[in-house]
């Protein structure tokens, strides 16, 4: 992941400055949102983006955005990316506006999983990736969600972990580019139910 920042950064015409990225991941609070989940990020935007005609220099946006959106997690959604997109703005400060912007804008998509950025597509479907995974692997990224919200009981956590589970299942596009959907979609939407099924 660090040298995947640091070229980056290199490719955009800076000097790299990665600060602690690597130490916020090794956070020991993180169960999931850690540094293996980052790098299957920045492996799985870099795939899906080969499908696209982005120049040298989006996807080293793009490969930021990855490596920065969860640089700040403590289980506090909509702040936690609020302030990653802060900490990459200021690790990137040497950097054109439009390149910090632009990474900047990535990140703060990952708090509604919604943009008009071609880039932000490939991002948030990489980082959705997980969800259609192989059902062992979807059990173990559900229950390491869980630890990392251990400080609400069982109710509570039933409760909103379903609704936000119903919410993706009625979404007509749990997958924003065709190349994710093609890839994921038919079993994330089988995971999901079967999760939700579970808790319900």
């Amino acid at each position: 992941m660090r040298r995947t920042w640091d070229d980056a950064v290199r490719t955009l015409g800076g000097t790299p400055d990665a600060g602690d990225l690597m130490e916020r991941y090794a956070e020991p609070h993180r169960s999931y949102h850690n540094t293996f989940h980052v790098v299957c990020v920045v492996r799985d935007s870099s795939a899906l983006a080969d499908a696209f005609a982005f120049t040298t220099e989006e996807r080293a946006v793009l490969a930021l955005a990855a490596c920065a959106h969860d640089v700040v997690y403590d289980s506090r959604p909509g702040d936690d990316e609020r302030a990653s997109a802060a900490w990459a703005r200021e690790r990137l400060a040497g950097l054109d506006e439009k390149y910090v912007a632009r990474v900047e804008s990535l990140v703060l998509a990952t708090i509604t999983h919604s943009s008009d950025d071609p880039l932000a597509h490939v991002l948030l479907d990489a980082d959705l990736a997980i969800l259609g995974s192989e059902p062992e692997h979807y059990d173990r990224y559900s229950a390491a969600v869980r630890q990392e919200y251990s400080q609400y009981d069982d109710a509570t956590w039933r409760a909103g972990r379903a609704k936000v589970l119903r919410t993706l299942l009625d979404r007509e596009d749990l997958y924003v580019t065709e190349p994710a959907r093609q890839l994921w979609d038919e079993a994330a939407r089988a995971n999901l139910a079967r999760e939700l099924q579970s808790l319900t």
